[in-house]
């Protein structure tokens, strides 16, 4: 294993790196954000903040940091126990106000908060500036549904569609006709104040209405789309009943449809992208350069099943042609059809398919793939990663590779070789990321 030694440990560095060019404080830093608003700033009579998502807490801080005495008064919502652990590089907001709810299914929290953000938009006034701070959970941190549908009824919904293979745009068109605050709805509720959204993208392809359920952009999906999506899935009739009334009634009913993109109350609002996958992946190009790596960025928008996805990153390291050491980087969202009772995530899952990948393959090489909100599935691990060893090694301890993936089980794989990923919640979420390296 040791010659593999330091090659994990520079991939665990770029990994690393990634994360950081992610993280608020870089991004905030980096943007000229406060001249994006509709007006200068110093023209508002007051600056009301509203946040949701795993970077929230991160961002608030910075917020304020940079505003101090502007800000009237705000609240933001993370996941529980982001308190906890706060953002190393971050002072903690004192203005605003932290909440802390459910991530991924939303619970009772989720409803307050929803409230409160709600609240908070329909108390500004003309010359008021709502702030609002986005970032990936924000769907669920941050929720409240439309009546008969309840918040249990909601739940059952998601955790459907999260293991029926549906993808995000697909399950946010269902959670933005079940949302009082998703699809546009927050800046609806904030007119005829302006409004200026900053957001932290966990989605491929950074589209704005799907990011958090898009609360301050139109959405362009509607509720017969939403019905589709459940159909396609077979869900149509696993949903609650209330889930199938409200759908239906926002069919034939249109004033019940979600603020559309022509929508005459959105000319007051700017939506910016500040933080992408891009972005970490540059950041983590930057590190393998100078770590002495001949570095690619392969891509940003990585998707598929994570056992078919990995032996192709696996096949593309072997085949890249160079003289020197070289790191290939790729970034997205893979899914996972669970089908087994293991425990894991899509980046330890994916790294198990590439251990079996590169299996009897001479060389010195690792692949590692993580979250970059450091929690990969319902497990503590931010992702894991593999050599060519790493298979061998676990059949001479007794394991079977194949088992393990076939059962969902990565994680259990990865903790008894010793090669999960730890980094603890890093208050940014821009999807995933792979570096993969070869000598």
């Amino acid at each position: 294993m040791s010659h593999h030694q330091d090659l994990v440990a520079d991939a665990q560095a770029i990994f690393r790196a990634a994360v950081r060019g992610a993280q608020a404080d870089v991004l905030l830093t980096q943007t000229p954000w406060t001249t994006w608003a509709p007006k200068p700033l110093d023209q508002y009579r007051r600056v009301v903040v509203a946040g949701m998502g795993k970077a929230a807490l991160a961002m608030a801080g910075m917020v304020e940091q940079q505003l101090g005495e502007r800000i009237a008064e705000g609240a933001v919502v993370v996941p529980h126990g982001h308190t906890q652990t706060p953002p190393p590089h971050c002072p903690p907001p004192r203005r605003i106000e932290v909440l802390e709810a459910g991530h991924p299914v939303p619970d009772e929290h989720s409803v307050q908060a929803a409230r409160r953000m709600l609240a908070l938009a329909e108390d500004c006034a003309e010359d008021d500036l709502l702030l609002v701070l986005i970032s990936g959970g924000g769907s669920s941190l941050c929720a409240d549904f439309e009546p008969p549908v309840t918040l249990a009824d909601a739940q059952q919904t998601f955790r459907l569609l999260l293991e029926s293979g549906a993808d995000i745009h697909q399950i946010n068109t269902v959670r933005k006709h079940l949302s009082r605050i998703g699809g546009g709805r927050l800046a609806r509720a904030a007119a005829p104040a302006d409004v200026l959204a900053l957001v932290i993208s966990d989605v491929v392809g950074d589209d704005l209405s799907v990011i958090a359920s898009g609360p301050t952009v139109p959405d362009p999906t509607t509720f017969a789309e939403a019905i589709a999506v459940l159909r396609r899935y077979d869900l149509w009739h696993r949903v609650p009943e209330s889930v199938r009334v409200r759908l239906e009634a926002g069919v034939t009913d249109p004033s019940l449809e979600t603020p559309k993109p022509a929508d005459p109350r959105f000319a007051r609002v700017v939506t910016r992208l500040i933080g992408t996958n891009r972005r970490a992946l540059e950041a983590a190009a930057d590190e393998a350069r100078q770590r002495g790596y001949s570095v690619r960025i392969v891509t940003d928008r990585l998707t598929g099943e994570a056992r078919e996805v990995a032996p192709r990153l696996v096949t593309a390291l072997r085949d890249v042609r160079d003289d020197r050491p070289v790191c290939l980087l790729w970034g997205g969202e893979t899914t996972v059809m669970v089908r087994g009772s293991g425990r894991g995530g899509r980046n330890q899952e994916l790294a198990l398919a590439a251990a079996l990948a590169m299996e009897g393959w001479n060389a010195e090489a690792v692949l590692l793939s993580g979250g970059t909100d450091g929690r990969d599935g319902p497990t503590d691990a931010a992702g894991a990663w593999a050599t060519p060893d790493t298979a061998p090694r676990a059949r001479a301890c007794g394991m079977d590779p194949r088992a393990y993936l076939d059962n969902n089980d990565a994680y259990t794989f990865f903790e008894a070789l010793e090669q999960l990923l730890f980094t603890g919640p890093t208050h940014t979420n821009v999807m995933d990321v792979q570096v993969g390296l070869r000598r």
